[in-house]
């Protein structure tokens, strides 16, 4: 058990350090759009019509497909090894996905304006007319990300982790390289053909690790193949729990754009800065831990499964609880650096801090509620999660309501979320004490509190640190100010890790010390 975890916090750090330099191409991705387009106008209309088939994903993506799908494929691989089950799944959902969204992206292409309209809520009518465009052609991206889902399934499934934490990095490429290239010949449109290319390179990057795993496509329309319905029983109550989600953001992002100018900017921007740390940490643990937990629930493995849950909410307290303060302290100074040049403003830098601080108050909550889902998914339990789903929700969406007219406005909304994903997290932690019997709240309360005595020094420096040297971040983008972000980021961090090996952080111990 003790090497299994070794190697599973292992492969948990390539794919963070994968996600991490997928991440910073992200923000290069979104300074350079900010830089071109603005924080305003234009580039309200990109951020949120991107927003649509990137929310979609999570339905017949990496979201809810690859909930149901992975744990009846990691289940198939242990049980015949020769394959022939896994890619005769594999074969089928990728039919099932041409012949679920090719309907839909060509109703799309024909109704984008009026869908755009119910979707979103510009009031000047070019805005409208360019989201409706945008819409019509970028709503593609939404097979070729799917399709990229099930290979990273697939290839994570064989605990095999680095090719796929790598893909989105050239989703990142692709778009940057078509908004500095061809910004001015094609104008917004210059997006679409970078997050079109991304798509498919993402496809392309990943098909000679599945030909080497043996998987090859071809259509297999066997929809009454066992493994198959079971992957859609699974799939139909994760997707409805996943519809939750997506519809709610969908209303969070209308509600923006019906607020100031601005409004949907910050909230998009505010969020690619939030998933830095979320997708470095918490995906990388759930990517990580969700196929062993899928295994180990799958062979009746109640000990482990309990192990591995425990170990993995006491890793995200680690990661994300410094994470979220450190991002707060430093919400203005992060943003100013990396996006404040050109038509991106001190203002939007300011406001988009604010979003951000807000959605931090809620990191911890929403990583490990996501993992908790995890569990319940990895033991077929599909019912928590859609109740506890839908309880989230509704509070969003009526905190929303609230907070939006108050003088929070647009960050009132990620104040919304955050509230309402600590209480899904306390609900999902009841729900499980009573499945397992209980966790070892010891051993998570004890490494909670080695946190945040390590947090409360960091906090303090860099508190000291931005009193003394004052508002820099109005300057924005230089290289003075990079190097006073990389003091105050480093210092803090450095602080965090030594605080944590002089406490003797076991999960820390198990990264710095090498498998013998």
């Amino acid at each position: 058990m003790e090497q299994s975890i070794k190697k599973s916090t292992l492969s948990t750090v390539v794919v963070m350090i994968s996600t991490a330099v997928s991440r910073l191409f992200g923000f290069v991705r979104i300074a350079v759009i900010g830089a071109i387009f603005g924080a305003g106008g234009q580039a309200d209309v990109l951020n949120a019509v991107f927003t649509i088939p990137n929310n979609l994903r999570k339905l017949m993506a990496e979201g809810a497909l690859s909930s149901a799908f992975i744990p009846v494929l990691a289940k198939s691989i242990v049980q015949d090894t020769t394959l022939r089950r896994s890619k005769k799944i594999v074969r089928a959902i990728l039919s099932f996905q041409l012949v679920v969204l090719v309907p839909v992206l060509l109703a799309a292409l024909v109704f984008s304006s009026p869908l755009i309209r119910v979707i979103l809520d510009f009031q000047e009518p070019e805005k409208i007319e360019l989201a409706a465009g945008l819409f019509r052609w970028m709503i593609h991206y939404l097979l070729l990300v799917s399709i990229s889902a099930v290979f990273m399934g697939v290839i994570n499934a064989h605990s095999s982790f680095l090719v796929p934490a790598i893909t989105p990095v050239l989703f990142s490429v692709a778009v940057i390289s078509s908004v500095i290239l061809l910004h001015r010949m094609f104008g917004p449109y210059a997006m679409v053909i970078g997050v079109l290319a991304g798509g498919l390179a993402q496809i392309l990057f990943q098909t000679p690790k599945m030909r080497s795993l043996g998987y090859r496509w071809k259509p297999d329309l066997d929809f009454r193949n066992p493994d198959f319905v079971k992957v859609m029983k699974l799939w139909l109550p994760v997707v409805a729990t996943a519809s939750v989600y997506t519809i709610t953001e969908q209303i969070a992002i209308r509600f923006a754009t019906a607020l100031e100018d601005g409004s949907a900017s910050a909230m998009s921007n505010a969020l690619v800065f939030w998933q830095l740390p979320f997708g470095i940490f918490s995906a990388s643990i759930t990517t990580v831990l969700f196929p062993r937990m899928s295994r180990q629930a799958g062979l009746g493995d109640t000990e482990g499964l309990r192990a591995t849950l425990e170990y993995g909410l006491r890793y995200l307290i680690l990661l994300l609880v410094p994470s979220a303060v450190i991002m707060s302290f430093l919400a203005k100074e992060i943003i100013a650096v990396a996006l404040q040049r050109g038509n991106f403003l001190p203002f939007n830098t300011a406001l988009t801090a604010r979003v951000l601080i807000a959605y931090n108050l809620g990191l911890f909550s929403v990583g490990a509620f996501n993992f908790f889902q995890r569990f319940f998914y990895a033991r077929g339990n599909y019912k928590t999660p859609l109740v506890s789903a839908l309880i989230v929700c509704v509070l969003d969406i009526v905190l929303s309501l609230i907070l939006k007219e108050t003088s929070l406005r647009v960050a009132g909304l990620a104040l919304a979320n955050s509230l309402s994903l600590t209480l899904g997290l306390f609900i999902m932690w009841f729900r499980t004490t009573r499945k397992l019997g209980g966790l070892d709240s010891r051993a998570i309360i004890l490494t909670l509190a080695k946190t945040l005595c390590a947090v409360l020094p960091a906090a303090l420096f860099m508190w000291v640190f931005l009193r003394y040297t004052g508002d820099w971040w109005r300057g924005g983008s230089t290289a003075l100010n990079l190097a006073y972000l990389s003091i105050a980021g480093a210092g803090a961090c450095g602080i965090i890790l030594t605080m944590y090996r002089i406490m003797k952080i076991d999960i820390l111990m198990n990264i710095m010390k090498r498998e013998k």
